[in-house]
């Protein structure tokens, strides 16, 4: 069980933490490479761009410190499952609503799916 909790927040926290620092230094080039995304310079798009990255880095930092810090393992799974079934549920609405993305997206959110999955597997045996 304790392997499972540290393997799930390791890779939760690391990737949070990756694609925050990457979409927060270079958002343009971030969502080209990691979503095929083509991003306007436009200074308002790109402050959202940065804001949600920012959530994602601090998601990540809190994630990782769950490892560090038994009395946040439990809250760092909430977040890991907030933060990537949210994530998960917003692109599985835009599929209904808005129709089919490329294919990296779509492999996004089955990691999000999976990472979002065993986290909350991991709250449940935590709470067992």
């Amino acid at each position: 069980m304790e392997i499972l909790t540290i393997v799930t927040l390791a890779l939760s926290g690391l990737l949070l933490s990756f694609v925050g620092v990457s979409r927060l230094s270079n958002p343009i080039n971030a969502y080209l490479k990691n979503s095929g995304i083509t991003l306007a310079k436009e200074v308002d798009l790109l402050n959202e761009m940065r804001g949600v990255s920012g959530v994602m880095l601090m998601g990540g930092i809190l994630i990782l410190l769950g490892i560090l810090l038994p009395q946040l393992t439990f809250t760092s799974h909430v977040v890991g499952s907030l933060l990537f079934l949210g994530f998960a549920i917003g692109r599985i609405l835009s599929m209904r609503v808005d129709g089919q993305p490329n294919k990296q997206i779509v492999q996004g959110l089955i990691f999000e799916l999976v990472f979002g999955g065993l986290n909350v597997v991991c709250v449940i045996l935590t709470q067992f």
